[in-house]
This record gives C-alpha cells, structure tokens and sequence, in this order.
C-alpha cells in the first residue's frame, strides 16, 4: 500500500523556500504515529530540510545528484526506482516535496493530510484532492492550544476502487 503523509494550509501551501510554514507539536506527533517503523520515500530537498533520518523509519530519498548521499538513508534516482526497493506488503509513506506528491497522487492507495488553519503565503503547494478519486474516510478537528496556536484537521483520504 502507498500513502501520502501531508501538512497543508487551507490554500493546499505546504512550504516556502525549502522551509516548513510552522511548529505544531500535534501534527508533528501525527507524523510519528503515522510513520513510525515504516518505509518513508520523499526527495531530496525535504530530506534537507529535515535534516537527517529520522529514528524508527526506513528513508529513501529520490535524487537525480549521483554523486548525493547522507547517513540513515537509501538513494534513488526516480519515484519509480524508489518503489521498486520496497516491499509492497507493508505501507509505504511519500513524505514529499511538492514534486514527489504530483508524481504519486495517481499512485497512492490513502492519503494522510493535516489541514492548518491557516492561508499562508508559499511557493509549494500539494495538489487538489479529487473527490471522484478518493473519499474522506476520517476527520478529527483539533483546537488550538497553548502549544499549537491554529486549528487543524487530521484526515485520512481512502482511494475509490473505482478511480483505479
């Protein structure tokens, strides 16, 4: 099974100059829970704007660069070459950027997506999500808090077996 693990502003923004737009401790927990112990795929530029592997995750990164390599990780040279390397027994996790998402949205089986309050000006974004190809199967608000100063919405979008 693919999935997309996402955080997004209302307007689908999801970074500006290879930066994450916030700091919310819940969605960061989300990504944990939803990536733990899993195979996570995302290119490079996310890896580097990650800044290591992250503990408890297997992690390739899509490169054209063949001369790239970091610790922790695994390099591929397309999407394609990516999910060749993995077992499709398990769940596998496209964690991104923007161009990895567009690539994969044909491909994924769920999507998992955070949707922060909020408008934020940027220069990446995640597609649209079509309802003729995938149905909101949950969605769970969370309210702001001390910690998290904006709402947001943790969903799980599940493919129609029919958009295949």
């Amino acid at each position: 099974m693919i999935s997309i693990v996402v955080a997004c502003g209302t307007n689908n923004a999801i970074g500006k100059d290879n930066r994450l737009l916030w700091h919310l401790p819940a969605d960061l927990q989300f990504f944990k829970k939803t990536t733990l112990g899993k195979t996570m795929i995302m290119g490079r530029a996310t890896f580097e704007s990650i800044g290591k592997a992250l503990p408890g995750r297997r992690t390739i990164v899509v490169t054209r660069n063949a001369s790239w390599q970091a610790e922790g990780t695994e390099k591929a040279n397309s999407l394609d070459h990516a999910l060749e390397m993995c077992n499709h027994n398990e769940e596998i996790i496209i964690a991104g950027g923007a161009d990895i998402y567009q690539q994969c949205l044909t491909k994924a089986d769920r999507i998992y997506r955070t949707v922060v309050d909020m408008k934020p000006e940027a220069d990446r974004f995640f597609p649209e999500i079509s309802e003729k190809e995938y149905r909101l199967e949950a969605s769970e608000l969370r309210k702001a808090d001390e910690k998290n100063p904006v709402d947001m919405r943790f969903e799980v979008w599940e493919r129609n077996d029919a958009s295949r």
